[in-house]
C-alpha cells in the first residue's frame, strides 16, 4: 500500500530503512523510516509504472521478501532497458544471515546468474539481467583480505570447499536490465 502517488526520479532505493538516498524514490514497508513511498514489496505490482527507473538499489532487502524471483521480475518491470541494479544480500556462510529472524533467503555468489540468459538455468524467469559484477565480501582483516582475493578469483571452489571455514559476510552484485 502506498501513501500517495510516488514521486518519480530516475533512481529507486528499495527497502531504504534509515539509509535514504537523496534524489531517489526511497521505499520501505514502514513509515517509521520516513520513506517517500510506504509499500510492502511482497505486494505486487509495486506502485511504479513500467520502465520508470534507470538505477535501482536493493541493499539488504531481498533476503526479507517472500519470493525473490517475483521481486526480481518487479525490478525488471519498473526498470528501463539498460538500467543499473545494485544488490547486496547475505552470503549463505555468514552468521549475520542467520541472526536476523526476518531473513527468509541466503545467497551464493552465483544466485543472480539464474536471471542471466547466458546461464544454463536463465529460463526460470522472463526477467532478464546481465550480471556485470558479482563479488563475495568479507569482514575486514588480513586473513579475510587474502581469502577474499582467492574467493573472488575462484568462487566455485570457495563455496564448495572453504565457505564454512572462512565465512563471507555478503554478496555484492551489479546487474544490467535486458529488455
Amino acid at each position: 500500500m502506498s501513501h500517495s502517488s510516488p514521486p518519480l526520479a530516475a533512481v529507486l532505493n528499495l527497502g531504504c530503512g534509515r539509509k535514504r538516498r537523496e534524489g531517489a524514490v526511497n521505499v520501505d514497508c514502514t513509515a517509521r523510516t520516513s520513506p517517500d513511498v510506504v509499500h510492502d514489496l511482497n505486494v505486487r505490482p509495486w506502485p511504479f509504472p513500467n520502465d520508470a527507473f534507470a538505477e535501482v538499489f536493493a541493499f539488504d532487502v531481498l533476503e526479507h521478501l517472500e519470493d525473490v524471483v517475483a521481486a526480481m521480475e518487479e525490478v525488471h518491470r519498473v526498470c528501463r532497458n539498460g538500467a543499473r541494479v545494485e544488490i547486496t544480500v547475505p552470503h549463505f556462510s555468514s552468521a549475520n544471515a542467520f541472526t536476523d529472524p526476518t531473513h527468509r533467503h541466503f545467497f551464493s555468489r552465483f544466485s543472480f546468474d539464474y536471471f542471466d540468459n547466458a546461464h544454463d538455468f536463465g529460463f526460470y524467469s522472463a526477467a532478464s539481467f546481465e550480471v556485470v559484477r558479482a563479488r563475495v565480501i568479507f569482514a575486514k582483516g588480513l586473513v579475510n583480505r587474502i581469502v577474499a582475493r582467492l574467493a573472488n578469483r575462484y568462487p566455485r571452489a570457495y563455496e564448495h570447499r572453504w565457505a564454512w571455514m572462512f565465512p563471507a559476510w555478503f554478496i555484492s552484485v551489479e546487474l544490467r536490465v535486458v529488455k
